[in-house]
């Protein structure tokens, strides 16, 4: 079954080993084979890579564009580990991610990792809110 890719003016599409950028009309696109397909959106470069769950998708992100995915794992299975040190609560999001990868279905993980993302902003935000009420909590006592 083909893919249909509508591209808006200027966007880039990865598809396999080439980068599409289109001109300056909307573009469908019928895409049908077997490549690795990334919207402009979906990809990570190491520079936007910058959390713990970010580098995870970037990982996987190399894995599903690569030819020899299994080149990609020692540093995959690194930051899964940095990661449930520092959050052991994404166990069941990584252990989704694992079975996709075990199942060669590279995509679906890259799906799941970008859940990782917005459960690790998740846990970001509510780190903040404590922080800043540890923080008004000081003051409030200081004042009293």
């Amino acid at each position: 079954m083909a893919l249909k890719v509508e591209l808006k003016p200027g966007e880039r599409i990865l598809i396999g080993d080439c980068v599409v950028t289109n001109t300056d009309q909307r573009t469908r696109l019928v895409i049908d084979g077997e490549a690795p397909i990334l919207r402009e959106k979906d990809i990570l470069t190491r520079k936007t890579a910058d959390t713990p769950a970010k580098r995870i998708y970037l990982a996987i992100q190399l894995m599903y564009t690569s030819k020899d995915p299994s080149s990609h794992h020692d540093i995959y299975f690194s930051l899964l580990g940095d990661i449930l040190r520092a959050a052991p609560s994404t166990i069941a999001i990584i252990e989704n991610i694992n079975n996709h990868i075990l199942s060669g279905d590279l995509y679906k993980a890259l799906k799941c990792a970008k859940k990782l993302i917005a459960y690790e902003e998740e846990l970001l935000k509510h780190a903040q809110r404590r922080s800043s009420l540890s923080v008004s909590r000081q003051a409030d006592r200081k004042s009293a």
